[in-house]
């Protein structure tokens, strides 16, 4: 006999409850991604080192003319809220304070990894595409480059592009800003 497992997914407004009752609390490290609580991995050293650097470079270049929300969820549909290690939002005049900032909202989002990079390139990438974030960048730590993705499709982000050492950026939203991957991974 066969026992087949049965899983309880949950909406955006349930993982807030379990929140608001006590069941989470904001000590945990968790994300909702498509109706799974996820836990999220530890934030090493050279994680946090690279998502204070981005944060330092993009205020620097891009000052007020947008929100750098640093590890704060997005609301992307009713079962999916992630929490992007950087996200460039659309300035507002409650600074998101009535709702999470919606796909429409985002510039652009950059996650960062290091033990995450299959889950980050193969879950959350595509589902960001699904929901029409304008464009991602993934920064792998461990090979040193800046994958850059662009033109959201329900299959995947149509143009992918990977930068390296020495090698600038372009926010496709800001094409006027130029950012080198040394900037975000260190001189090393």
């Amino acid at each position: 006999m066969t026992v087949q497992l049965l899983r309880r997914k949950f909406t955006v407004e349930q993982f807030h409850k379990m929140a608001a009752v006590g069941i989470l609390n904001e000590d945990d490290r968790v994300e909702l991604i498509r109706g799974e609580i996820i836990e999220m991995a530890a934030i090493g050293t050279k994680h946090a080192c690279c998502v204070r650097r981005l944060d330092k470079v993009l205020h620097r270049k891009l000052g007020d003319e947008v929100i750098i929300s640093v590890q704060n969820p997005i609301g992307l549909d009713d079962s999916s809220q992630p929490q992007p290690d950087v996200a460039l939002l659309k300035p507002r005049e409650d600074d998101y304070l009535s709702a999470h900032p919606q796909p429409k909202d985002v510039f652009l989002v950059i996650e960062v990894a290091d033990t995450t990079i299959k889950y980050d390139r193969e879950v959350k990438t595509p589902l960001y595409a699904e929901e029409s974030v304008v464009e991602v960048w993934l920064v792998d730590i461990n090979s040193e480059c800046v994958e850059v993705y662009r033109e959201p499709a329900t299959d995947g982000y149509q143009k992918v592009d990977k930068l390296v050492r020495g090698e600038s950026l372009v926010i496709q939203a800001f094409d006027d800003v130029n950012i080198n991957v040394n900037e975000i991974l260190g001189n090393n």
